[in-house]
């Protein structure tokens, strides 16, 4: 098995519900492919194009740690302990299932949202339900890796979201011919997405919105083809 495997976008399960156009890197709702059901604690990245004025009405989730990254445009938050937000182009939601939250997101905008939306297994069940979110503007992340969520120890703070399981979130952006590198422990679970710009990982090329599984290696270095965002979850 390669230690990096770069899984097309065009290759992800797919669905199309008129308002909502989905492309699903892992098993998820109707699509289900038993060599992908996870990565680690990574159970779902979903890449979801919302149209506007609309949107996810009331619905339940429990014990799982959703994180919501916005590419474009913006999603409304609205959860049953009523916490209430709206998280814009490059900024970051984590939402703390728990014992149970009911919540709805909404593109409340004039235009499309396209964004991210990733589940982690927690790393206990039970745990008490929250939401936060957090502003994080891109220069920060120019090519340099940036913690925007995070549940191990030494990484939690102001500047960083709040997970309940051994995981964290990174982001980078690159310019053309730029490489960051990161090292990286064996028996723990990477999984990358580069947005808007074609990268080279360890020599393997992935394009826009591909999935890039990494599990095994001692280190990863991406070189950017062309401008380049950068989304990972490091997983146990």
């Amino acid at each position: 098995m390669d230690m990096i495997e770069i899984r097309p976008f065009d290759n992800l399960g797919k669905a199309n519900h008129g308002w909502l156009d989905t492309s699903y890197h892992f098993s998820f709702s109707n699509y289900y492919d038993p060599s992908r059901m996870g990565w680690g604690a990574l159970r779902v990245w979903n890449d979801d194009w919302i149209k506007e004025r609309s949107g996810f009405p009331p619905h339940p989730h429990s014990d799982m740690e959703i994180i919501t990254y916005v590419r474009k445009g913006a999603i409304s938050h609205r959860d049953s302990l009523g916490n209430e937000g709206r998280t814009a182009a490059g900024d970051v939601q984590v939402m703390s299932a728990g014992t149970g939250i009911t919540h709805a997101e909404y593109n409340l905008e004039d235009e499309a949202t396209e964004l991210f939306q990733i589940w982690v297994l927690p790393d206990r069940k039970g745990l008490a339900p929250s939401w936060g979110q957090l502003e994080f503007p891109k220069g920060t992340r120019a090519g340099n890796w940036v913690t925007l969520a995070s549940g191990r120890k030494g990484e939690t703070g102001s500047d960083v979201l709040s997970m309940n399981a051994d995981a964290r979130v990174l982001a980078a952006t690159l310019d053309e011919g730029e490489t960051i590198d990161l090292d990286l422990v064996g028996d723990r679970h990477y999984y990358m997405v580069p947005i808007g710009g074609t990268v080279e990982v360890n020599g393997k090329t992935a394009n826009d919105r591909d999935g890039v599984a990494v599990t095994g290696e001692e280190r990863l270095s991406v070189t950017a083809i062309s401008p380049v965002e950068l989304l990972m979850v490091d997983s146990r």
